[in-house]
């Protein structure tokens, strides 16, 4: 049977493998690179998600869309949009930092929430997840660390293709989409490379009615859609050395061949389309990360890491004649659109110790160097609606490792945050009371965060770990600063400003036996000066600044049922407040805005053959009610359950895949859309939906 590796459950006990010898279903240690430091997911007193590449392969046969995968595999992540925003996304009601290899593709000092359409999946070869706040890799990790493993060089030559189409029994013409992938791969004496390429074209959808989805032509959608992925990553090794360059460019753009139609929330009409041209220019997402990291496993008796990358970023919005972009001097009416920019340079240098001093001590130590320049522009008028915004960070830190009593690992680490934001003088838009003159300025922050932790072994069957985490990231700068519409003020004293420092606890316990596995956990993540996003009367978001507390469970089980069965479950439970009027007490619920909803994930996996296999999965989104600090029922959502199958079939030198989304043709509003949407946005999910792709390595 196919080693199952990739879930929370999986972190059981690789630690004592020679008990488990004989247990075909774990091969060998697991290392999660996303902690810094190559460690067995055993020694790691976090609960930690590892999407390994067979199980990733599995999901694209079902769907393309990462945040739809992260959902269907680590139930406390919110529901996919299933747009090209991912905003509203969030793990253990916060907003995680998503990184490639390490580098950071978040953009928290103006969140356009697109961090989520940075790279196309299939050059992925795994995803791993730690759940919870950290700073682990330094800003903006306030719900974890969501780290997407690129492909590796393979050691002999080799050349893959895949071909996939999607489509609906609707309107096949309309719904057809279709890509394709072409990678070589392999190694010539020290050198290495994978060179790879993707096109993809997405069609419309249609939801369970028959009726089309309707199109989000502001933040962007991802039907109707182009995207193009070139990824190349070479290597040279020699002795304990080894130097490689990884180069991605990404490009999402929609077609502008669909106008949205707004529904009616109280009537229950849902958000439609028709087709027609859109003015102004596509949205897209154009994203391109460099990569250079070098690695010595023996210098002075060290290993040392060191990485030294940048990741040029540009999110184009719809156009929209907003009251927000409207000024006389542009004319009577003003149709614009903006486009949001980031500029990240950074460089990240680790050093590890072993058995220091001949204790069983180990040190992994270093600095990270971060400067990200972010604006946002009206591109068809040329303005500025974001002042260039440049944020620069540099971080020492130390993390230690005790493992000299039998059972038990003890880490803890101190990580010290120096950061500048640097603002020029700027003039908000003029629909901001007129247009309001703020004067630049350099506010300083400093922040000291610490983390402990401790994982014990019980038994051959059971282990427990708890842990202590701080985060720190800074809030929505773009949103607070283009938003000034008074006079007088100053970026030195604007209050909004001061960092958001989030502290995690977590406990849990994990058993593992020959035939059953399972993992739970508790969590608290509390913010005395937190960040939420509250929907003003004019319809727009505006942040705010609250103490917010988040308490939660995650559980996971897994059923060798067996030697071809695997039953899986996946439960978690989030609760969110926040404190309303300022009296230190949290009184109201967060929103769907800001948390996700309790669910259970199910999925039956079986192995019919050496060349046939098929999996089964639910999710079941469960009924809740948001209250007010009055106690009143503010927004109500009602649950939906969305099943999916897949199959994969070996054949003809190669696999053919058919996966069927929303197998039952389920008919439900989107979770965002009944728990943070309006007329304009009041968004159907999408209906039952096939998807069949070939692939073949030669």
């Amino acid at each position: 049977m196919r080693c199952t590796r990739s879930t929370l459950a999986t972190a059981v006990f690789l630690a004592s493998t020679a008990a488990l010898a004989e247990e075909q279903r774990i091969e060998e240690e697991i290392v999660v690179t996303a902690s810094r430091t190559e460690k067995p997911l055993s020694s790691i007193p976090n609960t930690v998600t590892l999407i390994d590449e067979a199980e990733l392969a599995q999901q694209l046969g079902v769907s393309s869309d990462l945040s739809t995968i992260l959902g269907n595999l680590i139930p406390s992540f919110s529901p996919s949009r299933q747009k090209m925003t991912s905003s509203g996304e969030s793990l253990r009601g916060r907003k995680p930092l998503y990184l490639i290899d390490g580098v950071p593709q978040s953009n928290p000092l103006r969140n356009g929430g697109r961090d989520g359409h940075t790279i196309d999946p299939l050059m992925l070869e795994r995803v791993e997840v730690i759940h919870g706040a950290n700073a682990i890799h330094g800003m903006g990790a306030s719900g974890g660390i969501i780290n997407l493993v690129t492909r590796t060089p393979s050691e002999e030559f080799q050349q893959s293709l895949r071909v996939e189409s999607s489509l609906q029994t609707e309107e096949l013409s309309e719904t057809l989409g279709y890509s394709g992938s072409y990678s070589v791969s392999g190694k010539v004496d020290a050198v290495d490379l994978l060179a790879s390429v993707s096109y993809r074209d997405t069609g419309i959808s249609y939801d369970a009615n028959g009726e089309i989805v309707g199109f989000d032509n502001t933040q962007g959608d991802t039907m109707d859609s182009d995207s193009v992925n070139a990824f190349i990553k070479t290597g040279y090794s020699w002795g304990e050395q080894r130097l490689q360059l990884t180069i991605n460019h990404y490009l999402v753009e929609g077609n502008n061949n669909w106008l949205s139609v707004d529904g009616d929330i109280g009537a229950g009409i849902p958000t439609t389309a028709v087709e027609a041209d859109v003015p102004g220019k596509s949205p897209s997402n154009e994203v391109t990360t460099v990569n250079l990291q070098y690695s010595n496993e023996d210098i002075f008796g060290q290993r040392l890491r060191a990485q030294v990358f940048s990741q040029d970023f540009a999110g184009t919005y719809g156009g929209t004649p907003s009251g927000t972009f409207q000024d006389p001097t542009y004319g009577e009416v003003v149709f614009d659109q903006s486009q949001n920019n980031s500029e990240k340079r950074g460089l990240k240098l680790t050093l590890i110790k072993d058995d220091i001093a001949g204790a069983p001590v180990s040190l992994a130590y270093g600095v990270d160097l971060l400067q990200d320049e972010t604006w946002q522009q009206l591109i068809l008028t040329g303005r500025a609606w974001v002042p260039p915004t440049q944020y620069e960070n540099i971080a020492p830190y130390a993390q230690a490792e005790f493992t000299g009593i039998d059972r038990l690992t003890v880490t803890a680490g101190v990580r010290h945050e120096i950061s500048e934001l640097k603002v020029d003088d700027f003039t908000t838009l003029y629909s901001y009371n007129g247009g309001q003159f703020v004067k630049g300025g350099n506010p300083e922050f400093s922040e000291t965060l610490g983390n402990i932790g401790a994982t014990y072994t019980i038994s051959n069957a059971w282990r427990v770990y708890a842990n202590y985490s701080e985060g720190f990231s800074m809030p929505d700068v773009g949103r607070v600063l283009r938003g000034i519409d008074q006079p007088g003020q100053d970026v030195e004293s604007f209050l909004d400003l001061k960092p958001i420092l989030t502290q995690n606890e977590e406990f849990g316990v994990e058993f593992s036996a020959e035939k059953f596995a399972a993992q739970l956990a508790y969590y608290i993540s509390d913010s005395d000066f937190g960040q939420r996003l509250a929907l003003g009367s004019d319809g727009i978001y505006s942040v705010k600044r609250e103490q917010t507390e988040i308490d939660g469970v995650e559980l996971r089980g897994q059923w060798f049922a067996s030697d071809s069965d695997t039953l899986e479950v996946r439960y978690a439970y989030t609760e969110g407040r926040y404190d309303s009027d300022a009296d230190g007490k949290v009184d109201t619920d967060l929103d769907g805005r800001n948390i996700a909803p309790n669910r259970f994930n199910l999925s039956w996996a079986r192995n019919w053959t050496d060349t046939l296999s098929t999996r089964v999965q639910a999710n079941w989104l469960l009924d809740r009610d948001f209250e007010n600090s009055a106690g009143e029922v503010t927004t109500e959502f009602d649950g939906y359950t969305i099943v999916d199958a897949s199959a994969q079939l070996k054949a003809l030198g190669g696999e053919f895949a058919l996966g069927i989304q929303n197998l039952t043709n389920e008919d439900y509003f989107t979770y965002y859309s009944q728990t943070a949407g309006n007329d304009i946005r009041n968004f159907k999910g999408l209906g039952r939906n096939v998807n069949l792709s070939y692939s073949r390595l030669f």
